[in-house]
């Protein structure tokens, strides 16, 4: 292999791509612009929901009962309305996710030690959102049986209500949440989107670095010179290699600066990692490279083999565990999954080699495959 050539190669591709403004667009500022867009638009975070109130009793119970959804910054009080059918058009509309019902003579029930009941009519629209709402509003009602009984025992009984309140609720659970105590659910979305972006960034300006010289007819003149095919490839390479490099190190401090994600881990085993994650990602735009001609076509395929599996299949937004078993073996076969536990694990669970190793070494298989087919079917001479 001569450098030499090597180098002329790369600086030729530098000097296409400092000289095509939107080429050089794509290449740092199209990364950021999808991190940034994404990550402020996905959020797993149920708060603030909407709901409205029908209180038919109108009691001191009743008003105390409210207040625990009223003060709680998971819901967003939007008022009381006089009737069940002013309700419908405010659910149909989504100005309110739920509404919550108290029926008459709900103070004088609980007073008396009888059962009540509060109906509660909920946005099904989005499910996810919706049983969250409900995990939450039963929460809350739990709390306030609770402590409603309590008070009962200790008025019948004449005991203090702490005794009251360990005999009705005599085991108590309390979690501890680990790697994300605040729940943040950007912590691990911004984390993981360095997995998405970098899947899509380098594989796209791969396979348009080498489509470009077949659209424009320069390739024509790597076909009459004495270059190798090896020496073309990795002087193609070398330029989006240090691209995505730069990219990794400032989607690195977006993730901490911009979203306040905290970093745990080893940062020289995280940023190997990524470099041979960025290897193998251009890897699969080598391969587009090589099945379609035009720039148009290697855009569109690239999206396809890259961003889909991205998002589908590497746990990012559905949990693997969720998934069926055909699916669970397809999210294998793609690099995103051990990528993101790489990330997730090095960002959140301060984990570093001799954890994820086993998913280094699948990425690294990976990006084996994915050259060593690029290199045998790239023709130093166009075929007959």
């Amino acid at each position: 292999m001569n450098f030499t050539r090597v180098w002329a190669v790369t600086y030729k591709e530098w000097r296409e791509i400092f000289r095509d403004r939107l080429f050089f667009a794509m290449s740092f500022v199209l990364p950021v612009g999808i991190f940034l867009v994404l990550g402020f638009g996905i959020s797993f975070d149920v708060e603030k929901i909407g709901f409205a109130v029908l209180d038919e009793d109108r009691s001191a119970m009743s008003r105390d009962f409210l207040h625990r959804f009223i003060d709680s910054r998971y819901f967003d009080y939007k008022g009381h309305v006089q009737s069940a059918r002013d309700l419908d058009p405010l659910l149909a509309h989504s100005d309110i996710r739920f509404a919550i019902i108290i029926p008459p003579r709900f103070q004088e029930q609980l007073l008396a030690g009888q059962a009540t009941s509060v109906q509660s009519l909920i946005d099904g629209v989005f499910p996810y959102r919706a049983e969250v709402a409900k995990g939450y509003m039963s929460a809350i009602i739990a709390n306030f049986n609770a402590q409603s009984l309590a008070v009962y025992l200790a008025r019948k009984q004449g005991i203090a209500p702490s005794a009251a309140i360990a005999q009705v609720v005599p085991v108590r659970l309390e979690s501890r949440y680990l790697y994300n105590q605040a729940l943040r659910s950007q912590w691990s979305i911004s984390s993981g989107l360095m997995m998405l972006v970098l899947m899509v960034t380098p594989p796209f300006l791969t396979a348009l670095g080498v489509v470009r010289e077949k659209e424009n007819g320069s390739i024509y003149n790597i076909y009459a010179s004495t270059i190798t095919r090896s020496e073309f490839i990795l002087g193609k390479l070398l330029p989006y290699l240090l691209i995505s490099c730069i990219n990794i190190l400032v989607l690195w401090v977006l993730v901490m600066t911009v979203y306040g994600t905290p970093f745990k881990g080893d940062p020289v085993f995280y940023f190997l990692a990524s470099v041979i994650y960025i290897i193998c990602t251009a890897g699969v735009g080598l391969v587009v490279s090589l099945l379609v001609k035009t720039q148009v076509a290697a855009v569109m395929l690239t999206i396809v083999v890259s961003f889909v599996p991205a998002i589908l299949y590497s746990g990012l937004l559905v949990p693997i565990e969720s998934m069926g078993v055909t699916t669970k073996i397809e999210s294998h076969l793609f690099p995103t999954l051990y990528y993101l536990r790489i990330a997730w694990g090095s960002f959140l669970k301060g984990m570093g080699a001799s954890e994820l190793w086993f998913d280094v070494l699948a990425l690294v298989v990976y990006a084996v495959i994915l050259w060593v087919i690029g290199f045998i079917n790239f023709r130093k001479r166009p075929a007959e």
